[in-house]
């Protein structure tokens, strides 16, 4: 009994649960069909992942009532079912049969001894993306042999469809969550990472701006006393002049750092920042055709070619420039261009010198392209992009795991450094299609990748020449 001080909401309550009761006496379910359906509630909120849900979906049927099922679902961007598990087979991969005729459809409906029912999801949640798409009905669940159905069978299995999209719709959602705030994590890593402490770069620059602005204000004062005392003369003047204009070339020099690497973090915050990355909880591609070589890599090489310089890391153009030939791509550019960002920040920290086969001390980098016929199969060429650094070889036990989250090798751990960069470098490779990789090389280490290669493959492969770009140096 409740008292008219309640809340109103609580009427409402109230109506519904009378109102279920009176459904289910109107029903009609027999004692084994009510078992069925308490099973099959106790156990979907006793498995918590999807795949042992499906299990429980079609194998209570089976054991209470003796009939097989299968569970499909909603492709939300084909609007075609396709089956995740059965009572025979258990769960399945991309699984279409048996029932090639199944159709969606907002009504239950008979193919032959089946019998398929709609699940419908929790309307509430369809602004949830992007089972939006899939509108209300988000799977399917066939019966059968129907030719045994009892007189309130068919009935019983259209509530049990309900039921299912209910518990499914919110265990989908629930994945689609845990994933999307994983991403998002990951996300901030990479932002972290590629965006936030290069950053601590515009500190030094503009140190070194605030520097030169101090310098050309003592020299104007110099030039201020001169000019008081009216004992300027030749020399003196020259010499003014010259340190007035060795400030302008350094403060011009700073500046055009300072803009390419405004420019670099206005790219990277847009490839990382986007709108569409955190509603599909997942790397969103923005492609378009680029000059490959002018467009991503030769800014990031003047990005890092002083840095390298100053650590007395050469620039080794025999084994590594890249050929004349600018393939174009379709690429996100401003994700492909952090992963060369990544790649040569590594080299920046990790490159060694090494002895030579002449005995001479070397310490370089060098990077290429080459074209892999039939890569990803027949007809489907690969282009292939190398990094290569002189050091010790990597630990044939650490390798497996270079490109993992976080992993970073004993010998470097000394070093500063998140172990993040490598697998950023292999989630954007993988989104394009494409392979990361290493190899163990003639004095020292080769970081790939691979992607597809799209267009004209049959003359840009007939004509590609052979040169130094295309060569990696072997072991």
């Amino acid at each position: 009994m409740y008292r008219s001080t309640d809340p109103p909401e609580l009427s409402t309550v109230l109506a519904r649960i009378r109102k279920k009761q009176e459904d289910y006496e109107r029903y009609g379910f027999s004692y084994i069909q009510g078992r069925t359906l308490r099973a099959f509630f106790d156990l979907a909120q006793e498995f918590e992942t999807l795949e042992n849900f499906y299990r429980v979906c079609v194998f209570v049927p089976k054991e209470f009532m003796g009939f097989d099922s299968c569970l499909y679902l909603i492709n939300p961007d084909s609007d075609r079912p396709y089956k995740v598990c059965d009572s025979m087979k258990g769960l399945l991969a991309c699984d279409r049969g048996p029932l090639k005729e199944i159709k969606v459809s907002e009504s239950p409906y008979e193919i032959g001894d089946f019998f398929v029912a709609p699940i419908k999801g929790n309307r509430r949640l369809f602004a949830n993306r992007p089972l939006a798409r899939a509108k209300e009905i988000i799977g399917l669940f066939a019966v059968y042999p129907m030719s045994q159905f009892g007189d309130t069978d068919r009935l019983f299995f259209e509530k049990y469809a309900n039921r299912i999209g209910y518990n499914l719709h919110y265990k989908l959602i629930s994945v689609q969550n845990e994933r999307h705030i994983k991403f998002i994590n990951t996300l901030v890593a990479d932002i972290e990472h590629n965006v936030i402490v290069p950053n601590m770069r515009y500190k030094l620059f503009l140190k070194n701006i605030g520097r030169d602005i101090q310098m050309l204000e003592e020299v104007e004062k110099r030039l201020g006393e001169e000019i008081k005392r009216e004992s300027l003369d030749a020399s003196r003047l020259e010499d003014i002049y010259g340190h007035i204009k060795d400030l302008q070339k350094d403060m011009l020099e700073q500046y055009q750092e300072l803009d390419r690497h405004y420019q670099n973090t206005s790219l990277f915050l847009e490839s990382l920042l986007r709108r569409d990355h955190f509603e599909k909880g997942q790397l969103v591609l923005r492609r378009r055709m680029c000059r490959f070589k002018k467009e991503v890599l030769e800014p990031q090489l003047d990005r890092y070619r002083e840095r390298l310089r100053h650590r007395g890391i050469s620039i080794n153009y025999e084994f590594g420039e890249m050929p004349d030939e600018d393939i174009p791509l379709a690429v996100d550019v401003g994700l492909i261009s952090q992963v060369y960002a990544n790649l040569f920040s590594n080299a920046e920290k990790y490159c060694k010198e090494v002895v030579n086969d002449l005995n001479e001390p070397v310490k370089f980098m060098s990077y290429g392209q080459e074209v892999i016929p039939d890569f990803f199969g027949p007809g489907k060429p690969g282009i292939k992009f190398n990094v290569y650094t002189t050091g010790p070889h990597i630990s044939p036990d650490e390798v497996p795991y270079i490109f993992d989250e976080g992993f970073r090798g004993k010998d470097v751990r000394q070093k500063p450094g998140s172990g993040h960069g490598l697998h950023f470098v292999k989630k954007v490779i993988e989104v394009h299609g494409g392979v990361v990789g290493y190899e163990a090389t003639y004095l020292g280490n080769n970081f790939f990748f691979v992607l597809p290669l799209q267009a004209n493959t049959k003359e840009i492969i007939g004509s590609q020449r052979e040169t130094p770009g295309s060569k990696v140096p072997q072991a």
